[in-house]
């Protein structure tokens, strides 16, 4: 059954509170056989918005089930093709409901999502449109139209900044290959050719005006008010405010200056258009933490810049007050790497272990990561060190990195700091007792057949198999890590490093945990970094939860069998590798048999 909703919703006579406001009772549709919810329509974002819950597996009274983003015409659910009938679904969805809700929650403004960084949504900056083009940056209509056929042939699903927004916020999924087009100026050539292109090709755009060229040939013909309000009026169109008078560069402007460029702005365009300016566009993308703050103050949602010397996506950016765009010279090089983010997931406290395994190669920060994510973890514990891609040569890992601390007594030794288990020896080895005491608080991995938890080690009680189960039972791994870097999505601080030797030192990083699409994460830095930045670069990467494994000369990646490092690392004794995924709906099931 494949259950299709409205941005939030979640059962028939259960309606969640959101940042959205409450939402209308739903009906049951069946369209082509396809059981969907379906909302009248209700606002910008959810016109277009559907989440379409998929459940993997029954098994006694738990259901695990995926979500995914589509966009769709609601207006078109409705139709002589749909036939609506009624069906009992509100216990199935009460029973994902809390998960939902906490799923979605939005971080403290202006954070960004931690799950919104695992997708990639270009954000494309044009300026005028003109027939005859008189600098670099402008586009004719003819190549304006070629790019919107360029982003229709490719399959990508243009976006508002509504959705985009309510994205970064919440982390909710967006379709496949979305994308957001944004005009910058309110020139003549928006009216004149980019509206009708838009309402042609069914794209919604976003206009950033600044109200003292309208009706004005500064710099060049402008759009009137009249053709303003008439755009505005669209759905399919989104006005921001540019500042009242353009200056070229907000950081230079006094307090006052910036109150009269944020303020009447936003006055006399809800005064104009009859309705509510939420969004902001820096001219030239100028601003800092002082002109971002007037932003905040004055009431705006989000706000949008420009980086001419880097090509970053919507979820690259700093905060919902500094969204990144990119030029439109550059759309061809970006449409292929564009990614709504992967679908959420709800498996109760188990996680993602049927995701595909995949190598993600990126710069975050100015740091270089490798990384592989997806597929089911296991630890391998060997019988004396070696390379990491030996160890899993004879084995079904698609990936591995390096694991924990290894005592340095003697060069083949396997001894281990802290207690040991792992499902290829199915050997529970206790911790040197004298060596308790230096770990006591650092986390504790724990996996079983559905899930990792992540706790705080305690002598007293997880230096037996017996205690570790007491915390997560039917446990198949386990061993203790050097120091949490992302914890529930945050980077961790210094001071939460303790007396940790080196911790604060420039040397290459090894690292394992789960992102916010619940899968499981292995990876490396691709160059010297210290621990506080590389928390930093993982919580924005899209970790939910990161820990430190052995580092510097040890830190080791594998994929495919063949070692990424550009040198050789430290032969080790222990791995954490990920294999192969099992089926979507076999996972679900061993998830909820697991549970029962």
């Amino acid at each position: 059954m494949l259950i299709s909703l409205p941005l939030f919703v979640l059962t028939l006579s259960l309606v969640v509170s959101t940042s959205n406001g409450m939402l209308p009772k739903l009906s049951l549709i069946n369209p082509a056989g396809v059981g969907l919810l379906a909302a009248k329509r209700f606002s910008p974002i959810l016109s277009n918005f559907d989440i379409s819950l998929t459940p993997l597996c029954r098994q006694g009274n738990s259901i695990g089930y995926q979500a995914s983003t589509s966009m769709g015409n609601p207006a078109a659910l409705g139709g002589a093709n749909h036939s609506v009938r009624d069906a009992n679904v509100s216990g199935q969805l009460e029973a994902i409901a809390p998960a939902w809700k906490d799923t979605t929650a939005a971080p403290p403004f202006p954070q960004i999502h931690g799950r919104a960084r695992l997708a990639k949504v270009p954000v494309v900056m044009y300026h005028d449109i003109i027939a005859e083009k008189k600098v670099f940056f402008d586009v004719t209509p003819e190549e304006f139209e070629a790019a919107l056929q360029l982003i229709q042939k490719n399959g990508l699903t243009p976006i508002s900044l509504d959705q985009l927004v309510e994205h970064l916020k919440t982390g909710i999924p967006l379709p496949k290959k979305p994308i957001v087009l944004t005009f910058d100026d309110g020139y003549q050539g928006h009216y004149r050719f980019v509206y009708p292109l838009l309402k042609k090709y069914g794209y919604p755009g976003a206009f950033a005006i600044y109200p003292s060229k309208m009706g004005t040939t500064k710099g060049r013909s402008s759009i009137s008010w009249a053709q303003l309000r008439e755009m505005a009026a669209d759905p399919l169109v989104t006005i921001a405010s540019h500042s009242l008078t353009h200056p070229l560069d907000l950081r230079e402007s006094t307090d006052a200056q910036l109150q009269q460029e944020f303020v009447e702005s936003k006055r006399i365009l809800e005064t104009e258009l009859s309705q509510s300016i939420k969004y902001f566009v820096y001219p030239s993308g100028k601003n800092d933490d002082r002109v971002q703050q007037g932003i905040q103050q004055a009431g705006y949602e989000a706000a949008w810049t420009m980086n001419d010397e880097e090509t970053r996506f919507a979820e690259d950016s700093e905060n919902l007050l500094t969204i990144d765009r990119i030029g439109q010279s550059q759309l061809a090089e970006v449409i292929e790497k564009a990614d709504g983010g992967p679908a959420l997931s709800f498996l109760g406290d188990s996680s993602n272990f049927y995701a595909p395994v995949q190598l993600t190669r990126t710069t975050v920060s100015k740091v270089p990561l490798i990384f592989a994510s997806g597929g089911k973890p296991i630890t391998i514990h060997a019988d004396k060190r070696y390379q990491v891609p030996e160890i899993i040569a004879k084995t079904r890992a698609i990936a591995a990195v390096d694991g924990t601390f290894f005592s340095l007594k003697s060069l083949d030794s396997n001894q281990m700091i802290g207690p040991i288990f792992s499902q290829t020896t199915g050997k529970f080895i206790p911790g040197n007792p004298k060596e308790l005491p230096l770990i006591q608080g650092r986390p504790l991995v724990l996996i079983n057949a559905s899930t990792v938890r992540f706790v705080p080690f305690d002598p007293s009680r997880h230096n037996t198999q017996a205690g570790m189960e007491s915390d997560l039972p039917g446990l198949t791994d386990a061993f203790v890590a050097a120091a949490w870097l992302v914890k529930d999505g945050l980077p961790q601080d210094a001071q939460s490093f303790g007396k940790l030797y080196g911790f604060d030192a420039e040397r290459d990083r090894a690292f394992w945990g789960i992102d916010w699409a619940n899968r499981p994460v292995v990876g490396v830095s691709g160059d010297y970094v210290n621990s506080v930045k590389f928390g930093e670069v993982l919580s924005r990467a899209g970790l939910r939860d990161a820990i430190m494994l052995d580092s510097g000369a040890s830190a080791s990646l594998a994929y495919q069998g063949e070692s990424m490092m550009s040198y050789i690392p430290r032969p080790v004794p222990h791995v954490v590798a990920l294999l192969p995924p099992e089926s979507g709906a076999d996972a679900a099931c061993k998830v909820a048999s697991s549970q029962n």
